[in-house]
């Protein structure tokens, strides 16, 4: 065997060696030598038996109410969602156990407060409020309109849940009130029933005020509109307002800071602006 046969075959000996296929010692000629391996070291054993002794993570700890929110008064529940606002714009949000909450109300719901707001898809009242499952009762229609179906909805929350708030919430910027203002024919039945029903709380305001202001105080108007639709259109909510047992909360939600701040007053005082 030549020389450089005899090299290539300790070689390969000494591979094979290594994968267990021949003993060590095997194809060792004129002085060749099996590559060396290397092994890994173990973990010291007290170090493996510290990993295995440690804990798990503790699960997220479920986030449980401060407020008795059935006995509470309207402001200490309007003050409520506004801390869970401040969580939601500072960015530090309540933990929660979403799969307990979501068992605990498989069976049955009790929110607090109902929220009319735009289907929007910057607008989540859940997610602006902070709150959790089964907290808010919330209807979306564009430019929060109180239509029959919206006010079903929510007569269904004060009549069957109890529901003890409403809060009708609009937000910067809002697409349908713009529509509106513009004045232009809808493409469509559905859309111009859309503008007919926010029109006359804003039409008062045109000629008073232009722009951005015009814009501003149209999605203010409009929240006071639907506020007092709700109210006048639906039996139930008139009720339940005239007996003191319902709240109704009118607010703008600001799409930059994601605040929401109450209007006072009404309709009446938009246009003394």
């Amino acid at each position: 065997m030549s020389l450089i046969t005899r090299r290539k075959f300790a070689t390969l000996a000494g591979l094979a060696a290594v994968g267990g296929v021949l003993k060590p010692g095997w194809g060792q000629s004129q002085g060749a030598e099996p590559p060396a391996v290397k092994v890994p070291a173990k973990a010291p054993a007290k170090a493996i038996a510290k990993e295995a002794a440690a804990p798990a993570a503790a699960p997220t700890a479920p986030d449980v109410p401060k407020l008795d929110r059935s006995i509470a008064s309207p402001e200490e529940i309007w003050n409520d969602l506004i801390e869970g606002n401040k969580r939601f714009t500072s960015g530090k949000t309540a933990p929660r156990d979403v799969i307990a909450a979501r068992i605990k109300t498989a069976n049955g719901q009790q929110p607090y407060v109902a929220v009319l707001c735009c289907s929007d898809s910057r607008l989540s009242p859940e997610l602006l409020f902070d709150q959790g499952i089964g907290d808010l009762f919330v209807v979306r229609t564009a430019g929060n309109v109180a239509d029959p179906i919206a006010l079903g909805s929510l007569e269904y929350a004060f009549e069957h849940l109890h529901t003890r708030m409403l809060v009708v919430l609009g937000h910067e910027k809002c697409g349908a009130v713009a529509a509106t203002l513009a004045g232009e024919a809808m493409p469509t039945e559905n859309l111009t029933a859309l503008v007919n029903k926010i029109k006359p709380g804003i039409d008062r305001l045109k000629g008073l005020v232009h722009g951005e202001t015009l814009m501003s105080l149209a999605v203010e108007a409009n929240v006071h509109h639907s506020a007092s639709n709700a109210i006048a259109e639906s039996p139930i909510i008139r009720h339940e307002v005239a007996a003191g047992k319902l709240t109704v909360v009118k607010a703008v939600y600001k799409l930059g800071s994601g605040e929401v701040l109450r209007l006072g007053g009404n309709f009446e005082e938009v246009v003394k602006h």
